[in-house]
């Protein structure tokens, strides 16, 4: 007799959490694991099983996708500023009527000593650093830096995986570095440079999180760059656990 076809998982990855999830679904039989990158990093760390990599052209073009490669299921396990492709992920799962899970990790709390700002974008986070300081570690990654250029005054220490492009700050040093950071690194780092304020997202990610802690230590202010809102009506799992008991449950 034959068995059942096996059913198409899409996760839209690039985060920890996609890797760990492509992970966990690798060994069910019944399932078939296609991760999807962007393509924004030169060297990702590709998870196991099937990887497409590149956009789609839009919801109409992940719509499409879904359609041609009979997707049963779709995971937006993206990074939670993302904010384009969940969008996208929303109108597509939609039209093409497939369940979508977003998996998103927790966001960070601030604790007892921290100088947190909070900013609702980079262009908020701008206008904070004029009262805050002049040597500034900017963590919002590569994207976006332009946001920053008009900051003659302040130097920036900007830390991404992949380098900059221009327009950037005028006073800036650049570290190619991918977490997991230590405690002890970061200490050092805000040392060594003699950094005023931390400027960062919140990923809530824990690989990057000590900077956080070390800022804290120093007595730093931070500025926290706030999510963007997930779109409206889509179910939410925190870990990958969470996500593969929801595919369970989706695809029985």
């Amino acid at each position: 007799m034959n068995s059942a076809p096996a059913r198409h998982v899409l996760i839209l990855g690039g985060t920890t959490e996609a890797r760990r999830l492509a992970e966990e679904l690798a060994g069910a039989p019944a399932l078939r694991v296609t991760s999807s990158l962007a393509g924004r990093v030169a060297a990702p760390r590709l998870p196991v099983g099937q990887v497409r990599i590149g956009g789609f052209g839009g919801a109409e073009g992940m719509a499409r996708w879904l359609r041609e490669h009979q997707v049963d299921a779709l995971i937006d396990a993206t990074h939670p500023f993302a904010d384009t492709i969940s969008s996208h992920a929303a109108r597509a799962a939609a039209d093409v009527h497939v369940p979508l899970l977003a998996l998103r990790r927790p966001g960070w709390v601030p604790g007892p000593g921290d100088r947190w700002h909070s900013a609702g974008s980079l262009a908020e986070a701008a206008r904070l650093l004029p009262d805050l300081g002049e040597r500034i570690f900017l963590t919002t990654g590569r994207m976006g830096l332009a946001t920053f250029a008009h900051l003659t005054r302040q130097w920036f220490l900007v830390r991404s995986v992949d380098a900059p492009e221009p327009p950037v700050p005028p006073r800036m040093e650049v570290i190619l570095d991918r977490g997991p950071f230590t405690l002890e690194g970061e200490a050092e780092l805000l040392r060594r440079h003699r950094i005023e304020v931390l400027v960062t997202k919140d990923s809530g990610a824990h690989a990057t999180a000590p900077k956080l802690t070390a800022a804290r230590a120093a007595a730093l202010p931070v500025v926290i760059i706030r999510r963007p809102p997930a779109p409206q009506g889509i179910p939410v799992a925190e870990t990958p656990s969470e996500a593969a008991t929801w595919l369970r449950v989706t695809l029985a």
